[in-house]
């Protein structure tokens, strides 16, 4: 078996739903008393939080580089960056390793076509809801139409998971918000939803809308489980 690299910690809610699927993954696959391989590194997202929202993306970087070569030097065979918000420095941190790194947005992507759909609709942090290092990797790479709230529902989308799920916090209301606006980008043409930050899955789940919906982190998670024992 293969050791999974993680780059964890943000926050740290969404790494441990990590842990989770992909003992649980490995558990299904193998049976007995297996679980995963796994070196662990996890950040202060505080520190993280703190510089996004300055916009100090390359100090960011500087981080998870460093972190990454921690998880490289600790004997992982391929990385995962445990959340979606930070793929925007992905391409630096690839760089800096010599151990392949497994995109979230590849990932999803690649299950979005196996099933068939091309148009989108796309929940997350503000930074990749609006920036195009999500969204157009997965529209030049794959083909997929990718659509956003407005930007009213973006910042109350962007809240909820800054101000509530980074904190565990789990609100009823919370989740009606989010299913309105899912339904409005149902509504727009979206054939499903990709939930494009890994805590949103905390909050919605399958069994709350008729509407298809794509849980990145759970994605991510079978994706390592498949490489680590194939």
């Amino acid at each position: 078996m293969k050791t999974i690299g993680l780059l964890g910690g943000m926050s740290w809610e969404s790494t441990a739903s990590y842990y989770k699927a992909i003992n649980e993954g490995v558990k299904a696959k193998l049976g007995g008393l297996h679980s995963a391989k796994i070196c662990l590194f996890s950040v202060d997202f505080n520190e993280i939080e703190t510089l996004q929202h300055q916009g100090k993306w390359d100090e960011t970087a500087t981080i998870l580089v460093q972190a990454a070569q921690s998880v490289e030097a600790g004997g992982a065979d391929f990385l995962l960056i445990c959340t979606n918000t930070m793929h925007k420095v992905a391409s630096k941190i690839e760089s800096a390793i010599s151990i392949p790194l497994v995109h979230i947005a590849d990932a999803t992507a690649e299950q979005l076509i196996a099933d068939g759909i091309t148009r989108v609709g796309l929940l997350g942090t503000q930074f990749t809801m609006q920036q195009d290092f999500y969204k157009n990797r997965m529209t030049k790479q794959f083909d997929i139409e990718v659509l956003v709230p407005n930007e009213k529902d973006q910042e109350l989308v962007h809240q909820i998971i800054y101000k509530e799920l980074c904190l565990g916090e789990i609100h009823d209301d919370s989740r009606e918000k989010y299913l309105q606006i899912i339904n409005k980008l149902f509504a727009q043409g979206a054939e499903a939803i990709i939930l494009g930050c890994t805590e949103i899955a905390l909050l919605i789940q399958q069994q709350h809308t008729h509407i298809p919906l794509y849980d990145t982190t759970q994605i991510h998670a079978e994706q390592a489980v498949k490489l680590a024992i194939n």
